[in-house]
């Protein structure tokens, strides 16, 4: 096997360790570990909402509605570390809940998701709001959660460093190609000389 041949094979089997050793860490986006409440659980009421992830997560943004939309979580969320604490602005009334989450996984790629939940009604439980307006449930707070960073809502992917390391190795594996290779003129020619 000629010289150039083996740089040219060492080139390529290099860049696919590099490759092999970016693409898991490329893909391993935080998730969530655990929530309170739990996906599809029933509650008999819910003070604050907690959720786990599996590393530290920054720009949480935690919404609670029910079916129609009205909105009952109070104030921002707060981390720490891999915790996220939303609380509960009022008293749940009986029905169907959705949690939205979005956070910002520690690999700089945004990650979302829903739990949906139960709150059970007991015997002294509010009815819902009636057209007359009596008996009316506590009016959820309208919090205004903020805004993921416009960085964070670009779509994920292989990161830019990895391309460019990808790129840099494939200039390199085709300047090794070509410049080993000698035209027969020249070879012929440093034969003659020496």
């Amino acid at each position: 096997m000629r010289f150039p041949a083996v740089r040219a094979l060492l080139v390529l089997c290099l860049s696919s360790v590099f490759l092999g050793l970016a693409a898991p860490a490329a893909l391993a986006h935080d998730s969530l570990k655990s929530s309170s409440p739990a996906k599809n659980a029933t509650v008999s009421g819910l003070d604050r909402i907690e959720l786990e992830f599996s590393a530290h997560v920054s720009f949480p943004v935690v919404i609670l509605h029910d079916a129609a939309g009205r909105r009952y979580e109070s104030g921002s969320p707060r981390t720490d570390g891999p915790k996220v604490v939303q609380d509960v602005a009022a008293t749940l009334p009986p029905g169907g809940y959705v949690i939205a989450w979005r956070i910002v996984s520690s690999d700089g790629h945004p990650v979302e998701g829903e739990i949906p939940f139960t709150v059970a009604g007991t015997g002294g439980a509010q009815p819902a709001a009636s057209a007359s307006g009596t008996g009316a449930a506590p009016a959820p707070a309208e919090s205004a959660a903020p805004a993921a960073p416009a960085a964070a809502t670009q779509a994920g992917g292989i990161p830019g460093w990895v391309w460019a390391g990808l790129g840099l190795l494939v200039v390199i594996a085709a300047v090794t190609l070509l410049g080993g290779r000698k035209k027969p003129e020249e070879a012929a020619g440093r034969e003659a000389d020496a």
